[in-house]
This record gives structure tokens, C-alpha cells and sequence, in this order.
């Protein structure tokens, strides 16, 4: 039978083998997981709950604090960081996503992630930074909402790994780009309105061409009347098909819309458009044809630095205004260049006033980098002199009473926009770059939110109806007001 002390020996022995047994088998599961690892992520956690962000997209791992305020910016935005000589933006990724974050010391280390957006740079505050986990790339499943208290469309996917269920974010939809995708699906649409138009052009050039020879029958016959309304529809018909497949284009290749705010103005340069291209060549075959297409349509000194004859042709336009407080809203602001000269301009016409500007965007790289924007030597000697300033390293940038005339913000001017009553709307070639149902969306808004005594500016080839609102040119600048 054998002693107690025999039967826990054996017993020992066998537990032990059981425990070499389980861990050469883990050892031998981890060995496979290794040799088919084609996917790398840097793991971090948020109020308890575990993320992910491919490793490809971080630079490095860093801890950092006291970082450099800059007002007016964003509130998830903490400051600027010099990463080696690099000025760089840092986003704490809990209030992007309205995690609450519980009281703690301004001087404390944050964990931070450096990741790449595109060519820029940004540091990413999270809780705690875990580890690098490999898997395979196949084992991501899909996002779904249930996973995380954070919008979907920043979710790439879900993975099961080491025991923990990682969230995997997609940094570039966090900052607003366009994914490889993304691009691949616009360029498919593209191809397929492409070989769509292909075909309904060569119908038209059958029904051209069985109209010419009507027409030569008839003409032959001395019928020229019956030849002239036999050319005539098969012209008007051919010039509306084109101008369809314009408008399908400039929607699929530049995600400009063509409504009554525009429509003018597209069909006068469809016509200029014909007589450079020549007839029948007229369709915009890729996104270089549809910028081309384009140029001629944005006011001037879109996206960059005012002169000072344009100006003072704003200035002209803006009316005299005695309040003490002016309040502006400029829904795509872009890069900054036209919030920032818009500032100097106002404090020029309206010296006395205490001038604030709501800047709106949806790209957060944008309106990220706005209140970092430096300008040029050649600009600072401008009409903006008196509002520039020299800074410790040599650059140029706004002085500080311009840069607090201005709240960069990211927001998509299509929702709900809690502002107080707008003396000015500055919202060049906005419309044409929304859906219809957005435009009439935001001209309600327009309507409902500026001042009796406000006015509003668009794009110089935009048209805008609002009831009780007429329009007024002043030079290239349209002016609406009651």
C-alpha cells in the first residue's frame, strides 16, 4: 500500500510533470506565434481599458511635463513640446475622447507616445504605456461600438492577445487623413464614373453622328431648316450630359458640389473650359483635370497671406460697426492664413472693439498647427508689421493680442454650433465643398445666429439665399446683409 509520506511523493512528482508539461506546451504556442508575427503594436491603457496604435506610426516613447502653454488652442491640446530642437504639438488622447481624468499635480511626468502623422509630428498623453505585442495581422476583427467609449470611426479594429482585449486605434482618422484605403476607393469611383461617362459619350457620338447624316439628307434635299433643329437638340443634349458628368466628377475627385450656390458659375466656365479643351474633349478624366478645372473658381489669396490692396478692399466692404464686442465666425479656417488676417485686418478697422474669432475646422493637423503659425521676413515688413513680432529664436509670429482674438477649433461646422450672436461671417468657398443638405443647413444657422446689423462674406463665385438677407458687391468681395 505504501506509507502517506510515499503517496505525496508521488503525488509531487506528478504535479511537477504536469507543470513542465503546461509550460512546454505554452512555450512551444508562444515559439508559433512568434514565427507567423507579421503585425506590431505599442499597447497602452485609457481610465482601465486596454488600446493599441500600430508601431509604424510611433516615433518613440517618452515621458515629459510643464509643457509650453499656448492660449487660444484647442482643450485637448496641452501645449508644445521641444523634442531635440522639434517644436511639436501635445494631444492628451483622454480629453479627445472626454475621458475624465482625475485631479492631479500640472507638473507631473506624462506617458507620452511621439507618433507620425503624415510628415508631422505629435505627442499622444496616455495613461500608462504597457509594451509591444506582436500577432498576426489576419487575428483583427472589426470594430464595434460595444468595445470602447469612443467613436467607432477612430477604431481600425479589436485583437485578442496575451490575455488582453486591445482596442486598436487608427491614428490617422484621429488627425483627419485619408487612409491608403480610403484613396483606393476614391480612385475606383473615379475610374467607374470615368468608363461610365466613356460610354454615354459614345452613345452621344452615335446619336451625333446619325443626326449629321440626317442633317446632310435633309440639307441635300434643300431642307435646311429641318437640318438646323435636327443639329440643334443633339448640341443642347451633348452639352448636358457633359455638364452631369462635370458635376459627378468635381463630387468624386474633389468632393465639390455643384448646387445653386455654384451652378452659375460652372456653367460660365464649362463654356471657357470647352474652348480650351476643345469640343469633345471636355471631361475631367483624373484629379489634376478637375483642380485645373477649378483654379479659376477660389477667391483671392485663398490659402496664404493677404496683400494689402485686398486688404483694403475687406475693409471697405465691412461696415461701420460702434460695439465694443465683435464677434466673427470663420467655419473653415484652413491653416490659420486667412484667421490671422482677418485678425489684423479687424483690429486695424475696428481698433476700439474687443474682437473675438471662432476658427473652425475638420482637419486637426490644421487647427492643431494654427496657433504655432511663424510668418516670413517678407511678411512681417508688410501691412502686417504692427502686428508682428520678433521671438527669442529669430522667427516671426503674431503678437500676443492677435493670437487671443483667435479660438482655433476643430468642428465640423454641419452640426450643432453653440456660438453667441455673429456680428461677421467669413466663410469663403465653404459652401461648394458641402452636400446641398449641409449648405441649406448652415444658411439656416447663418440666419438664425447673425446680428440684425451683421454681415456675411463668401466665396467671390458663391451665390447665397437667405430669406430677408440681400447681397451687395463691393469690388471682387459679396457682401450679405439684411
Amino acid at each position: 500500500m505504501g506509507t502517506i509520506q510515499d503517496k505525496l511523493n508521488i503525488l509531487a512528482s506528478t504535479t511537477e510533470a504536469a507543470v513542465q508539461s503546461l509550460s512546454q506546451e505554452e512555450l512551444e504556442e508562444e515559439k508559433k506565434n512568434a514565427s507567423v508575427v507579421d503585425y506590431k503594436m505599442v499597447t497602452f491603457s485609457l481610465a482601465g481599458k486596454d488600446y493599441a496604435i500600430d508601431i509604424m506610426k510611433v516615433k518613440e516613447i517618452a515621458k515629459a511635463g510643464n509643457f509650453t502653454y499656448v492660449p487660444n488652442t484647442l482643450p485637448f491640446v496641452l501645449g508644445v513640446y521641444n523634442l531635440r530642437g522639434e517644436i511639436i504639438p501635445i494631444i492628451d488622447l483622454r480629453l479627445f475622447f472626454n475621458i475624465e481624468i482625475p485631479p492631479h499635480d500640472s507638473n507631473v511626468l506624462e506617458n507620452m507616445l511621439i507618433v507620425q502623422v503624415g510628415e508631422q509630428f505629435f505627442g499622444v498623453v496616455v495613461d500608462v504605456i504597457d509594451k509591444v505585442v506582436g500577432i498576426q495581422k489576419s487575428s483583427i476583427q472589426p470594430p464595434h461600438p460595444l468595445f470602447g467609449d469612443i467613436n467607432i470611426k477612430y477604431i481600425s479594429g479589436v485583437v485578442e492577445a496575451q490575455r488582453h482585449l486591445y482596442i486598436l486605434l487608427d491614428i490617422d482618422k484621429i488627425f483627419g487623413l485619408r487612409t491608403p484605403e480610403e484613396e483606393r476607393l476614391l480612385a475606383e469611383t473615379a475610374r467607374a464614373q470615368l468608363e461610365d461617362r466613356q460610354a454615354a459619350a459614345a452613345e452621344i457620338a452615335a446619336r451625333e453622328e446619325a443626326a449629321r447624316q440626317a442633317a446632310e439628307t435633309a440639307k441635300s434635299s434643300g431642307k435646311k431648316n429641318a437640318a438646323k433643329k435636327v443639329e440643334e437638340p443633339a448640341k443642347e443634349e451633348k452639352k448636358a450630359v457633359d455638364l452631369n458628368f462635370i458635376y459627378d466628377s468635381l463630387k468624386n475627385l474633389k468632393k465639390f458640389y455643384v448646387s445653386a450656390v455654384n451652378e452659375e458659375w460652372i456653367k460660365s466656365r464649362y463654356e471657357q473650359w470647352e474652348k480650351e479643351r476643345g469640343e469633345g474633349n471636355t471631361q475631367l478624366q483624373n484629379e489634376s483635370d478637375a483642380d485645373e478645372f477649378l483654379k479659376p473658381f477660389f477667391s483671392k489669396f485663398n490659402g496664404t497671406w493677404w496683400s494689402e490692396p485686398y486688404a483694403s478692399e475687406i475693409a471697405k466692404a465691412l461696415p461701420d460697426n460702434p460695439a465694443k464686442n465683435i464677434v466673427v465666425w470663420n467655419p473653415g479656417c484652413g491653416k490659420g492664413f486667412e484667421s490671422y488676417s482677418l485678425a489684423c485686418l479687424l483690429k486695424k478697422r475696428y481698433p476700439n472693439a474687443h474682437i473675438r474669432i471662432y476658427a473652425h475646422d475638420i482637419d486637426l493637423l490644421n487647427v492643431s498647427n494654427a496657433p504655432l503659425m511663424t510668418v516670413s521676413s517678407e511678411v512681417s515688413t508688410d501691412w502686417y508689421q504692427p502686428y508682428v513680432t520678433k521671438t527669442s529664436g529669430g522667427s516671426y509670429t503674431f503678437t500676443k493680442e492677435i493670437k487671443d482674438m483667435i479660438m482655433f477649433e476643430y468642428h465640423d461646422c454641419v452640426h450643432t454650433n453653440n456660438l453667441p450672436p455673429i456680428d461677421l461671417v467669413f466663410a469663403r468657398d465653404l459652401f461648394s465643398f458641402l452636400p446641398e443638405a449641409s449648405q441649406k443647413s448652415i444658411l439656416d444657422d447663418f440666419g438664425e445666429k447673425v446680428k440684425g446689423n451683421g454681415v456675411i462674406i463668401v466665396g467671390e463665385n458663391e451665390n447665397i439665399a437667405i430669406p430677408g438677407w440681400s447681397k451687395k458687391q463691393s469690388g471682387s468681395v459679396a457682401v450679405y446683409s439684411k
